[in-house]
């Protein structure tokens, strides 16, 4: 523990601090929380008694933690004033706990969560029309889209704090019924995904309470969202969902605590949860069994723990499909980076006679070798796609080659290209979904090409797999290449005639393009070129959507922000002028979608009876029958009439006199009108069309701004800038530490803490910012009194 304490002091220092700054933020990995330090923190007393010059008290002999607590705390203040070269040691420790506190929430993850939360909520560009043009087209009736329009706002929100839709919309969201009720309550944990501190005041309304019975799927939702909230930040959450997962006996609300207890606690490999997760699992029950199996693995995520083999005999015992499907992904995701480590398993199970163990071991494949592009690994896969009996282990053989690629995404396309055209959909589906994975965000046009050509296959899932696919491959690309593809996604579910489950994988891809206000993208890799396990493990999770429709909520685990926000030496973002080498179009947001583009009406032809038809030809033979016969009769009349009419002509041409004269006049005042028009002012000429002003080769940014991972070598600081990054070279992406060169002018800061405050403020679900939204998502928010949350809806048909 002293060892600890000086390692402490000594990063506590100016420059080590300043280092830390910016090995950790600037590659923002926190994505292994049980590897992150457990720095101690002096207690009150010792840094006081310090303060006071004298030592700590010595503790009793038998208290051995005590005593290292002890003189640690004390040796802390005396190292970093050596360190610092303070004078004395009461001069030193207030600063050295203020340093203490701002290293821990960087190691933490707080530092840079709370950053991205604030740019999400100021930069939300998501698009309103779009969910209501979506609403408006598909029936509520039907629970797949009405689920999957639920999903969609929930990416096209994440993290953003925003449920404005869900507000406007309480009457259309009651609808949902049972597990889709599950379902739209988990969503709102993606909307707030990242608020570790009001999490659980934001969902109160949802969560099990004493005495209280409320609905077990929105309490079973509500936990899941709590861990979606937390996704391995969930230390301060753990203890809550450990006591709801004990003082429940109902499986969906213990399904819904498995999840959320897996996510808190992410790899972890706590043994105590893992006894609670495997009670769930021991009372062989379907629902809660499933999501026991899944919880198990996402706790011991990449350890490739010994407690696989507990879960795979059980595997061997159950007879419900959904434990053992369950089960296999968990032992996928304890397999998850450990290579050959995970080939005993994979031989293990690749053997057994029941599939959806065949099914669990193409994903401890794909997981344990994941972007490695490891040819024995390939070559397998491809081995069992091609002689596997089972559809859904070749579907999955197929899949998991974009895990395996994603270190090589150009690679995928090539590979799979045959396989995309295989007369078994489900290695389409496959082919789709691999492609998707692993070229996730690149825009790669192999990718790209491939997948527009499996938009039109014969089989709904294929063309549902393949919208969802091109979708996360498009990600965060120029507007210009992504146009089209909204097109067919909206033509697709205004298509009453369209199959659900291709309208279903429609309305997922327009969630999915937008995801995060359009400040997100699929981020497989972070700024070092290291894999996110986070993401890895969530578009693993989010694949077995094909059997169970909340899992498809864990991709927002993957999302990354795509953003650049500087930090000054106080942790606080200055405004930052940044110059773009390129066309503002380029890289511009979307335009919004106008009411009228989305309305599209066509007529429709009305039937004709054939009696009807012939009724009017006869009537038609009448008619002109008759115009003969009065043409016949004017004939004879008309030389009657001629004096007649030749009296009345000058009458009539008199008449028209004075109004062609009025006219000329008129013509003749507006041509001298325009003639001094023209003479006044020249270069105002309104009748002739405005020229197009050309395009500006580049533009001025200010940071905190989006910058698409295409946009990055465009983006470059200005030779007179004030703020530099203080490493060199430093790419203009992601959390950058700056250098202040004009440190004696004063800094603007951009933003406050508004999104911070307004979640803490309003303890509804999705309660903080909505109201707001509404009105001004776009403009620097003011703070208002917000209205109560709508209480929990209690549906009944």
């Amino acid at each position: 523990m002293r060892l600890a304490h000086k390692l402490v002091c000594v990063l506590c220092s100016s420059r080590c601090m300043q280092r830390v700054l910016i090995l950790h933020l600037m590659l923002h990995t926190p994505q292994v929380q049980e590897q992150l330090p457990k720095i101690p923190e002096p207690p009150p007393a010792a840094v006081s008694g310090a303060a006071d010059g004298a030592a700590a008290p010595p503790a009793a002999d038998g208290d051995t933690a005590t005593a290292m607590d002890t003189d640690a705390a004390a040796a802390a203040p005396a190292t970093a004033a050596d360190a610092i070269g303070a004078p004395g040691a009461s001069e030193v420790a207030p600063e050295l706990v203020d340093k203490l506190t701002k290293l821990q929430d960087i190691l933490s993850g707080k530092t840079p969560i709370a950053l991205t939360l604030e740019f999400l909520y100021h930069h939300n560009k998501a698009d309103l029309q779009i969910l209501k043009n979506i609403k408006g087209a598909v029936d509520a009736r039907v629970s797949v889209s009405h689920s999957a329009t639920i999903l969609a706002n929930a990416l096209m929100h994440a993290g953003t704090s925003i449920d404005a839709f869900l507000r406007e919309n309480l009457e259309w969201l009651s609808r949902a019924t049972n597990w889709a009720k599950f379902s739209a309550t988990a969503g709102l944990g993606v909307i707030h995904r990242g608020q570790l501190q009001q999490g659980k005041a934001l969902m109160a309304p949802y969560l099990p309470r004493d005495g209280h019975t409320g609905s077990p799927y929105s309490e079973g939702g509500a936990l899941y969202a709590l861990g979606l909230i937390t996704a391995n930040h969930g230390a301060a959450m753990q203890q809550f969902l450990v006591e709801s997962l004990r003082n429940s006996s109902n499986p969906i609300i213990q399904h819904g605590a498995c999840l959320g207890l897996g996510l808190a606690a992410l790899g972890t490999n706590d043994d105590e949860i893992f006894e609670d997760m495997k009670n769930v699992l021991y009372t062989d029950d379907a629902v809660a069994g499933e999501a026991a199996g899944i919880g198990m693995g996402l706790l011991c995520c990449g350890t490739g723990s010994d407690k696989a083999q507990e879960m795979l005999a059980y595997a061997h015992d159950t007879q419900h499909e959904k434990i053992i499907r369950g089960l296999a992904m968990g032992l996928a995701l304890i397999s998850y980076g450990i290579e050959e480590a995970a080939d005993t398993l994979i031989e293990q199970m690749s053997r057994e006679q029941d599939p959806i163990l065949r099914y669990g071991a193409m994903y401890v494949l794909g997981l344990a070798y994941r972007g490695t592009g490891n040819n024995a690994a390939v070559q397998r896969l491809l081995h069992f796609a091609v002689t596997d009996v089972s559809d859904d282990v070749r579907r999955a053989a197929v899949l998991c080659l974009g895990f395996v690629l994603m270190g090589a995404p150009e690679q995928c396309p090539k590979i799979v290209l045959l396989l995309a055209e295989s007369f078994n959909p489900h290695m389409r589906y496959g082919a789709a979904m691999a492609v998707g994975l692993a070229c996730a965000g690149t825009g790669l046009r192999e990718a790209v090409s491939l997948l527009e050509g499996m938009l039109n296959d014969n089989t709904d899932f294929v063309r549902q797999g393949a919208s969802i696919a091109l979708a996360l491959v498009l990600g965060q690309q120029p507007e210009s290449v992504v146009e089209p593809f909204r097109k067919k996604l909206m033509k697709s579910i205004t298509n009453k005639h369209e199959e659900v489950m291709a309208r279903m994988g429609s309305i997922m891809a327009a969630g999915i393009l937008d995801t995060g206000g359009r400040n997100t993208n699929i981020g497989l890799r972070s700024g070092s070129g290291y894999f996110r396990r986070t993401s890895v493990v969530g578009l693993a999770v989010f694949t077995g959507y094909w059997y169970w429709y909340p899992l498809s909520y864990f991709l927002s685990l993957s999302l990354a922000p795509t953003a650049l926000i500087g930090l000054d030496k106080h942790l606080k973002p200055p405004k930052v002028q940044l110059a773009c080498n390129a066309r503002p179009s380029l890289f511009a947001y979307p335009p919004p979608v106008t009411t009228e583009a989305s309305k599209e009406v066509t007529k429709v032809e009305k039937a004709v009876l054939s009696t009807t038809a012939r009724a009017k030809e006869r009537q038609k033979k009448k008619d002109a029958e008759k115009q003969k016969q009065e043409a016949a009769a004017a004939g004879k009349d008309g030389k009657a009439d001629a004096g007649a009419m030749d009296v009345d002509q000058p009458k009539a041409e008199a008449d028209s006199k004075p109004a062609a004269a009025a006219d000329g006049a008129a013509s003749t005042a507006d041509a001298s009108k325009d003639a001094v028009g023209d003479k006044a002012a020249p270069s105002s000429d309104k009748d002739k069309p405005k020229e197009k002003e050309k395009e500006p080769s580049s533009f001025t940014m200010t940071a905190p701004c989006r910058v698409v991972p295409h946009q990055v070598k465009h983006v470059s600081f200005p030779p007179n800038s004030r703020w530099v990054p203080v490493k060199r070279g430093a790419a203009p992406w992601g959390i950058l530490v700056l250098k202040d060169l004009r440190p004696d002018e004063p800094v603007e800061y951009a933003g406050s803490g508004a999104a911070t405050t307004a979640a803490a403020a309003t303890p509804g679900a999705a309660g903080d910012a909505a109201g707001r939204a509404a009105g001004q998502q776009q403009q620097p928010k003011q703070q208002e009194q917000e209205p109560a949350p709508p209480a929990p809806f209690e549906f009944a048909s």
